[in-house]
C-alpha cells in the first residue's frame, strides 16, 4: 500500500528560501504577499517572470543556450525552480532549462487554494507562453503528478515525460491526516499540504484509468528502498500500466535528484534528454 512520513511535505527545509528571494512577508493580505514576490522575482538575478492565460505570474530560471532543445522541470512539494540548480547546469551544456516555481511555491503568487489540476495548468500555461511546445518535461514528486496529469491531457505539448518519485494516484491508505502549520518560517503556502493530501487520500480515479493511454515516452526514476515516501512496488505498477515507459532505479530515497545528481542526469541522457 502507499506509505508517507506523517511530518513530511516533501523534505524540503522549512526555512529554505530559493537564491536570491526575499523573506516571505509576515502579512496575510494575499494581495500584499504576491506584491512582495513580485518585487522579489523581479529583483532576483536569473528569475524571469511570465503571465499565464489565466493571469497568474509564475516565476522561473533559466540556464543553457536559448536555441537549445528545451527541457522543463518541475519541483516537489514544497520547492522550487531553484531546487533543480544541480541538474539545470549539468544539462544546460546541450539543453535550455526551465525551471518553474509552481503555484504557493518560492517567487510566483499564492492563490491560497491548490490542486494537482492547478499545478497541471501552471505547467501548461508556462508551456504556452513561452512557446516551448514539444519540450521534455522532467517532474519530481507533485511536480511529477502534475506533469504526468499535463502528458494525460495534451500529449502533443511533451516531447519525453520523467517521473521522479511521483504519486502514483493510488488512495492512500492510511490516508494523511491533518498536519498543523509548523512555528518555521515556510518558503510555500502551507495550504498546499491539506489540499494536496486530501487529493492524494482521495485521487480522481481517472488518473490511473488513463495511464494505459498515456502516448507519451516515459521514463519513471524510483529512490528505491530509501525511499521514505512513494511505495516502490505502486511505482513499478504505475510504470508497467503505462505503454513503452522505462523503470530505473537509483537508491537515494525520495530526492533523487538531489542526493545522486550525477546517476540522475545520467538517466536522463540515457533516454534522450
Amino acid at each position: 500500500m502507499p506509505k508517507f512520513t506523517e511530518t513530511e511535505y516533501d523534505g524540503i527545509e522549512l526555512a529554505h528560501r530559493p537564491t536570491g528571494a526575499a523573506k516571505p512577508p509576515a502579512a496575510t493580505d494575499a494581495y500584499d504577499g504576491d506584491f512582495a514576490r513580485m518585487v522579489a522575482a523581479f529583483l532576483a538575478p536569473g528569475v524571469h517572470n511570465v503571465r499565464t492565460a489565466s493571469g497568474l505570474r509564475l516565476a522561473y530560471r533559466t540556464w543553457g543556450d536559448a536555441c537549445a532543445p528545451p527541457v522543463v522541470l518541475a519541483h516537489g512539494r514544497g520547492g522550487s525552480g531553484a531546487h533543480w540548480t544541480e541538474v539545470a547546469e549539468r544539462l544546460a551544456v546541450t539543453r535550455r532549462v526551465y525551471a518553474v516555481d509552481l503555484r504557493g511555491h518560492g517567487l510566483s503568487d499564492w492563490p491560497g487554494r491548490y490542486s494537482f489540476e492547478g499545478f497541471r495548468d501552471d505547467l501548461r500555461g508556462l508551456i504556452d507562453a513561452l512557446g516551448l511546445a514539444g519540450a521534455d518535461l522532467v517532474g519530481h514528486s507533485m511536480g511529477g503528478g502534475a506533469a504526468l496529469l499535463l502528458a494525460q491531457d495534451a500529449p502533443e505539448l511533451i516531447g519525453r515525460l520523467v517521473l521522479e518519485e511521483a504519486p502514483t494516484f493510488a488512495p492512500l491508505d492510511p490516508p494523511r491526516r491533518y498536519m498543523a502549520r509548523p512555528d518555521e518560517e515556510l518558503a510555500f503556502d502551507w495550504p498546499v499540504v491539506a489540499d494536496t493530501n486530501a487529493q492524494l487520500n482521495a485521487p480522481d480515479p481517472a488518473w490511473r484509468e488513463r495511464l494505459a493511454g498515456l502516448a507519451v515516452p516515459t521514463l519513471l526514476v524510483a529512490g528505491g528502498a530509501a525511499s521514505e515516501i512513494m511505495d516502490q512496488a505502486g511505482i513499478a505498477e504505475m510504470a508497467a500500466r503505462i505503454p513503452g515507459s522505462r523503470l530505473v532505479t537509483i537508491d537515494a530515497g525520495h530526492s533523487v535528484h538531489t542526493v545522486r545528481p550525477d546517476e540522475f542526469v545520467a538517466a536522463l541522457r540515457e533516454f534522450g534528454i
